[in-house]
């Protein structure tokens, strides 16, 4: 599936429909009075959000119409409503106006539906305007129109624990490692053009774990392709923070991606952060340990070692990430709960 985190669309719920000019006309009854019919109300432009991680869908498509209210009729008949337009987008998704600055709106939760445009209301037959001084009007209103506008669409992609690190830092590997993800793997930079999310089973529990394409210093200002893509690392509970061992200065590395992590903004640097040297297969033990001792010094936090390509180190760095990511709040107790037997004080 190709994926598309970003498409610009245009929205336009219905217009309402035109009330009816009507009179009653029956055999004997000279003045039927009026019996025109109001119009039907436009159709909504309305987003649900279902399970997904692309925008691809919207890549080819990019107007939006809701159908038209009907007409009112004679003999009183209100004309049919007009049929609704139901946007599917990946959860994750916002709704951001052409501006490109303002959030209309954030979809956070699987099976939300929102109505974003309302239609129009239908018009008045001349029923409606029938009074005691006049018996035959000839009025009837036209329906409101409905709105439209351009908006972008914005995924954020919702993972439980995010990859970042520099360029070529082994984050394909090692998610290709540890989930059935299979994103490309090269020995050179960029690699990884796209996000790609994989579940991690670790014993009778599970996460997301998604592979950011690698940041480089000036990410934040739109340098290389972190820009882009640091607004997926947002939507993350976790960071896994992977660093080349092979890398002569990894305290450079390491200051790095945390300072870009810091000038972009929106509580990255701030989210919980699990530290590892990948690719500790190249290197002897001896040849590590400096650098680990250096980062833990930098970072202040334990450093683990790993090796996608020999498994080595995998699972203590899975248990560390799984045992970090904040678990959902348990439901409180019914006061109707049945197994709830105690009785008050008064009553024991």
């Amino acid at each position: 599936m190709q994926f598309l985190d970003e498409a610009k669309i245009f929205l336009k719920s219905g217009d309402g429909g035109a009330g009816s000019i009507s009179f009653r006309r029956e055999k004997f009854i000279e003045f039927g009075g009026p019996d025109g019919g109001d119009g039907g109300r436009g159709g909504d432009i309305i987003f649900e959000v279902v399970d997904g991680n692309t925008l691809i869908d919207y890549r080819y498509q990019q107007h939006f119409k809701a159908q038209k209210g009907h007409h009112g009729m004679g003999r009183n008949r209100t004309g049919g409503d007009g049929n609704d337009v139901v946007l599917r987008v990946p959860v994750g998704t916002q709704i951001i106006h052409e501006d490109r600055k303002t959030v209309l709106l954030d979809l956070t939760t699987i099976g939300e539906r929102v109505v974003f445009l309302k239609g129009g209301i239908g018009g008045r037959g001349n029923t409606r305007f029938k009074s005691s001084t006049n018996q035959a009007p000839r009025r009837a209103d036209t329906g409101m129109p409905g709105e439209e506008m351009w908006v972008w669409l914005r995924l954020k992609l919702m993972a439980d624990a995010g990859l970042v690190g520099l360029p070529n830092a082994g984050k394909s590997t090692f998610i290709s490692a540890c989930t059935r993800a299979r994103p490309k793997i090269a020995d050179y930079p960029f690699t990884t053009l796209v996000p790609k999310l994989g579940v991690v089973y670790l014993d009778t529990q599970e996460f997301v774990l998604a592979d950011i394409p690698g940041l480089i210093e000036g990410a934040h200002q739109g340098i290389g392709l972190g820009h882009k893509f640091l607004g997926h690392v947002e939507r993350c509970r976790v960071l896994l923070h992977l660093i080349d061992a092979g890398l002569e200065d990894a305290v450079g590395a390491y200051r790095t991606i945390r300072n870009e992590l810091t000038l972009y903004g929106g509580h990255l640097a701030e989210k919980t952060e699990v530290l590892a040297l990948s690719k500790a297969d190249t290197l002897f033990e001896d040849e590590i340990a400096p650098k680990i001792e250096a980062l833990e010094k930098e970072s202040g936090k334990k450093v683990f070692v790993v090796s996608a390509a020999t498994h080595e180190g995998m699972e203590p760095l899975l248990r560390a990430l799984l045992a970090e990511i904040p678990k959902p709040a348990a439901p409180h107790a019914s006061l109707d709960d049945p197994e709830d037997e105690s009785l008050p004080d008064d009553e024991a």
